[in-house]
């Protein structure tokens, strides 16, 4: 017996020389606890260890140091404004006249031709600024670009040459002359033969005396061209101008001292036939008739001219 015991006390002496001595910084409360845990018996609460506070923590997430810088604005180039450019001019200078003392312009855009004044708004937002014996002005309103449209030499009022101005219409022929509109016509062979030339005459009857105009023809391009353009002998002593347009189109300007007329020359045109076989057309497209003072007169378009080439 005493034997068993001594081989008991040297195995646990054994056991306690082996096993590792618990760490000298683990605080009593925790060894109590494990002796606790260790010796719990069965169904008896088991008390958890307190869980210590922790320590200081070793950076301040939130320090300004620490912060995450935000990434810099994209750098955007900015481009100098650079304004739209104005559209291409649609008016054209066709010729001047002189109404009522004061100075106007003819301007045509496209197939019309109209006059024009200082003052005036035209379409596609232009305005006329001025009109200097050398050219007029017309400003783009939208942008306040200015354009200068030269009044060239051969657009400048011409005095007309050939026959001499008609002597004043009689008692008698005033007396025959309608009071009503003026009247208008056209005179000029049935047929021409083509390549010669051959004269067209607008005649003109108007009991109210008639200053100036602008007019506007159109032909056949194709069958007709244009070889002169004169005043007749109403506008003998006055001002006359003329412009040949592209695709068969002819706008006059012309002023004179007003006067009544008893079918007197207005408008002399000579033509050269192109094609035979075929019947030329000469129309008014446009005509204003005005007094000294710039009023309109009322008048009959002329019917068209019609001729047969052969």
């Amino acid at each position: 017996m005493i034997g068993v015991m001594f081989a008991a006390g040297a195995t646990l002496a054994v056991a306690s020389f082996l096993l590792p001595a618990p760490p000298a910084n683990i605080p009593s409360a925790s060894l109590e606890t494990n002796a606790l845990v260790t010796k719990k018996e069965p169904g008896a609460a088991v008390a958890l260890p307190e869980r210590g506070t922790l320590g200081n923590a070793r950076a301040d997430l939130f320090a300004p140091g620490n912060a995450p810088r935000p990434k810099p604005a994209p750098v955007v180039a900015t481009l100098p404004e650079v304004s739209a450019p104005p559209p291409p001019m649609p008016y054209r200078v066709a010729g001047q006249v002189n109404v009522g003392g004061r100075g106007e312009v003819l301007l045509t855009k496209g197939d019309r031709v109209f006059t024009v004044r200082p003052g005036d708004t035209l379409e596609d937002g232009y305005r006329v600024e001025a009109i200097e014996p050398s050219r007029i002005t017309l400003v783009y309103t939208p942008l306040g670009t200015a354009h200068a449209l030269p009044l060239l030499s051969a657009l400048e009022p011409q005095t007309p040459r050939g026959s001499p101005k008609p002597l004043p219409p009689s008692p008698q022929e005033l007396a025959a002359i309608p009071s009503g509109p003026a009247q208008l016509r056209w005179l000029g062979p049935e047929n021409v033969a083509a390549g010669r030339p051959f004269e067209v005459v607008l005649k003109l009857t108007s009991a109210e005396p008639v200053g100036s105009l602008p007019l506007q023809l159109t032909y056949d391009a194709k069958l007709l061209e244009p070889v002169a353009v004169r005043a007749g002998a109403f506008f003998a002593g006055g001002k006359f101008s003329y412009r040949v347009a592209p695709g068969g189109s002819i706008l006059i300007g012309a002023t004179t001292s007003a006067a009544s007329a008893a079918d007197v020359d207005f408008l002399v045109v000579t033509f050269r036939p192109i094609r035979a076989g075929a019947t030329a057309e000469l129309k008014v497209a446009s005509l204003e008739l005005t007094n000294d003072e710039g009023t309109g007169i009322e008048h009959v378009p002329p019917k068209a001219f019609r001729t047969s080439i052969r």
